[in-house]
């Protein structure tokens, strides 16, 4: 079906502006004329123009009498751009198709509605899905005021994420550790704990840069981290926040801030600084992609509170056994296997002969297999 076809342009028009546009919805929208593509466009940057906008300066003329596809209802509020409702009127389109009303309340509706008064065919649904999981992150911070979290480790195929002396450089390969640069390049913040410092002193960083500049959130309930630490050293150039608990010293706070480092003082939970407080804070400071990297104390944290919702997981085909080496989920994990998490629309890719297993959090499990560069 032709609108089927369209809309799916349009959700990958959408994707393009993963990373620049957050917190903002990620949107793409294309304009038909009998039959034919004659724009299209897609949200580029934060705070600058619309998808509807870039594809309506593409059609033209050519937009009057023609059906807009759109992933998520046009808005009609005035918040860093005018409203895409009034171009979308001005430009002469009859007919719009969008996947998703837009959940944000100053939108939720209005945008359909005024569209309607003003004679335009206005109709949900086609594509939905996919734009809802497209912009999940986007939904959850509206929905829950916290950020979408992403789990990260790699590990060998026995489930290690280090070897029982602690020595974990490397897991995976080289082009495994590129893809997760580009996934640390469209986050806003990489969390890890202590230990993970104390024992690897990573730099934390998107390399080479990506869209965006993630803030290193280091968790150090009683101000274990070294002042000699790299992410330390370097957090007036990178931002660096330790979230602690009263159990830090005055004195080690004062010596962290004296750095650049902003010292954030959390809650206690069971010894550790609090998941759900730490999300509260930076979804109020509108994070909308987080990634966990670890390690195990701090991973298993986060799924014992049922904070994480998408894992990146890389398995290199290595073995290393060990008791006491580690694994990628500490914590209390669950009692029965029936409570066990599954991913949903999980799929794998081979890369250069380690697994990337990528899904979600769900009930209902789909395999798909995205093929890799040859091994």
């Amino acid at each position: 079906m032709d609108d089927a076809k369209w809309m799916h342009r349009a959700l990958t028009l959408a994707e393009r502006g993963r990373g620049y546009v957050e917190p903002n919805p990620l949107v793409g929208a294309v304009v038909v004329r009998d039959g034919q593509l004659v724009g299209e466009g897609w949200h580029q940057r934060y705070g600058e123009a619309h998808a509807e906008i870039h594809a309506l300066a593409a059609a033209g003329e050519a937009a009057c009498g023609a059906t807009l596809y759109v992933t998520l209802e046009p808005c009609c509020h005035h918040g860093k751009t005018p409203p895409c409702t009034d171009a979308i009127i001005r430009a002469g389109i009859c007919r719009v198709v969008a996947a998703m009303p837009d959940p944000f309340p100053a939108v939720a509706g209005k945008g359909a509605e005024l569209l309607r008064q003003a004679g335009v065919t206005v109709e949900f649904g086609v594509g939905e899905a996919e734009a809802q999981r497209l912009n999940a992150p986007y939904r959850k911070l509206l929905a829950t005021g916290k950020p979408w979290v992403h789990a990260k480790w790699a590990m060998t195929l026995d489930g290690k994420i280090a070897t029982r002396s602690g020595d974990s450089r490397w897991i995976s390969n080289e082009t495994s550790r590129r893809r997760v640069h580009e996934l640390r390049g469209r986050m806003d913040g990489i969390v890890v704990g202590v230990g993970t410092i104390r024992a690897d002193n990573p730099q934390l960083t998107a390399r080479p840069p990506g869209p965006r500049t993630p803030a290193r959130i280091i968790l150090d309930s009683q101000g274990r981290i070294p002042e000699d630490a790299f992410v330390v050293q370097t957090a007036r150039l990178t931002p660096t926040i330790l979230a602690a608990t009263e159990r830090m010293p005055q004195t080690k706070r004062a010596a962290l801030q004296s750095h650049g480092c902003e010292v954030l003082i959390l809650p206690d939970h069971q010894g550790r600084v609090s998941v759900d407080a730490l999300l509260e804070e930076l979804g109020r400071r509108r994070c909308t992609n987080v990634l966990v990297e670890g390690g195990g104390g701090v991973l298993g944290a986060f799924f014992d509170a049922a904070a994480l919702d998408e894992f990146h997981i890389f398995i290199a085909p290595r073995l290393v056994g060990g008791t006491a080496a580690p694994s990628a989920l500490g914590g209390n994990g669950v009692q029965q296997m029936a409570e066990a998490l599954q991913l949903a629309e999980w799929r794998y890719e081979v890369l250069d002969g380690d697994l990337y297993v990528h899904g979600e959090r769900g009930v209902q499990t789909v395999v798909s297999f995205c093929p890799g560069p040859a091994s």
